[in-house]
């Protein structure tokens, strides 16, 4: 046992950091990315005055967790905060290690969470039925175990220009993180009597998908869709803020589920300290938008609709499962200030998003530095001039919650007509970076897509593994489908 080894963080006792590369490299990475100093702190939940005694030498920060959290919320390498590779570089296991079963503690706990996660990743269709049983019947959206409130769910399909998206500058606070006390049952150890800090960490060491990067995202702070003003009200934070609850929330109610038949909220003490699921403000709600594609045939008034398989080994959530397509979070292009106002808009989100996962294009994350024109990118360009020709017809179906993650996503659907769909999605693909296209089994060509009809629409939600919202989407429109299509809708 003595010459087996684990990843550690951890600071090997007489190791230095050398903390006075800190200030320099926040400086650094602000320019870079043209952030003030709020940015910074929003994107850190920090104070301004934290990050600005830190850039000025006042303030020393000498705590190793707290040097990783910043890397990996900034995506540094550690080394560039002063971490040098001594620290995580894979240590030989104590040779008086205490064995249980004839295996290290902290093999044996890591292994436990691996196995743990890949049945919460091939079981989240039946384990988000099980999360449904916790909560109240009359939130629950019809067809799925997806919680939609009243505020959230308009009655009618909503024009996307119709909603106002507002903007809050003041950064609010994040008062359940999945680092609290609850969460020790879901977090592994990460050497000999220290578990890993965040969920996030565990998967990045211990079972990292090929997509798994930190990146700034809007936060949901308040939502109404049921007034006669629509809004929705943003700030910002980021994705790994999301999956350190999220994603904890999911791991527990799996170790629940596999120790009894019907878990309950005594077994849930870290999803029983979330409270109010709809409470936007006690932690990281950073919404996805899901979109329903419906090619409509503009001499039938018919439509067929596209799926996509998430491959596990391709993505960090909703795994293993199908869903409509495109989805993907709703993120700015890069962090710096600009950009962000630049991509604070729900259709702009979508049509980057067909871009990745219907033509298979790299994704616009504003790696090359330049900010995206969207009025000179074709496909933005071709797709605006047809909706304002009313070819194409983006709608809001509300926003709602996955039972099992507590993820919010914003339900949308997108009418393309037949010649316009053609025309701009000619080379659409059936492999992307996350998963696979689903086509019938009578179509030719991916482009087909599968029937918007009755049957197959009640074959996807009754016997299919769907994720969730997907599935409401799918049901609404079908209920909303004459509004969307037009009266020669079936």
């Amino acid at each position: 046992m003595g010459e087996e080894t684990w990843l550690s963080p951890m600071n090997p006792e007489g190791v230095e950091v050398d903390t006075s590369v800190v200030g320099e490299t926040l400086k650094t990475y602000r320019a870079k990315h043209s952030l003030s100093q709020a940015d910074l702190a929003q994107i850190l939940h920090v104070d301004q005055s934290y990050i600005s005694k830190v850039e000025n030498g006042q303030r020393t920060i000498r705590d190793i967790d707290t040097l990783l959290h910043i890397a990996t919320q900034l995506d540094l390498p550690p080394r560039q905060l002063g971490i040098s590779d001594e620290i995580l570089r894979p240590i030989p296991l104590p040779s008086a290690a205490p064995l249980v079963g004839g295996i290290d503690p902290v093999q044996h706990s890591q292994q436990e969470w691996r196995k743990l996660r890949r049945a919460l990743n091939s079981g989240r269709g039946d384990l988000a039925r099980v999360a449904a049983s916790l909560y109240s019947p009359g939130l629950l959206a019809t067809g799925a175990p997806f919680l939609a409130p009243d505020a959230w769910t308009p009655a009618h399909p909503l024009p996307l220009e119709g909603i106002t998206l507002e903007w809050e500058n003041t950064a609010t606070p994040i008062l359940v993180t999945g680092t609290e006390a609850e969460a020790c049952g879901v977090l592994p150890l990460r050497v000999s009597g220290k578990r890993y800090d965040r969920y996030t960490s565990a998967i990045r060491y211990l079972d990292p998908p090929a997509l798994f990067e930190n990146r700034p995202s809007y936060r949901l702070v308040d939502a109404d869709l049921a007034s006669t003003k629509p809004r929705l009200r943003f700030g910002l934070g980021t994705y790994f803020d999301k999956l350190d609850l999220s994603e904890a929330i999911a791991h527990e109610l799996a170790g629940a589920a596999n120790r009894k038949s019907e878990p309950g909220w005594e077994d849930l003490p870290l999803r029983g300290l979330v409270g109010d699921p709809f409470d936007l403000r006690r932690r990281a709600v950073m919404p996805a938008i899901e979109t329903l594609t419906l090619r409509r045939n503009t001499d039938t008034g018919q439509a067929t609709f596209f799926l996509h398989w998430r491959d596990p080994a391709k993505v960090a959530t909703a795994a293993g499962i199908y869903g409509l397509i495109p989805a993907g979070e709703f993120q700015p292009s890069t962090i710096a200030t600009w950009d962000r106002e630049n991509d604070f808009d729900l259709w702009r989100n979508i049509v980057r998003e067909y871009s990745e996962e219907l033509l298979g294009e790299p994704e616009r994350d504003g790696s090359q530095g330049v900010p995206l024109d969207y009025e000179s990118w074709p496909l933005y360009r071709g797709l605006q001039t047809a909706r304002t020709a009313g070819k194409v017809r983006p709608f809001c179906l509300g926003i709602g919650l996955d039972t099992l993650t507590l993820t919010a996503t914003i339900l949308t659907a997108v009418v393309i007509d037949d010649d316009v769909f053609d025309t701009l999605f000619g080379d659409f693909v059936a492999v992307n970076a996350e998963g696979h296209l689903v086509t019938a089994s009578d179509t030719t060509a991916v482009t087909d897509g599968l029937p918007f009809d009755e049957p197959c629409v009640h074959r996807l939600l009754t016997d299919e593994p769907m994720a969730s919202p997907g599935a409401c989407i799918l049901d609404r429109a079908w209920r909303l489908r004459h509004q969307l299509l037009g009266r020669q809708a079936g």
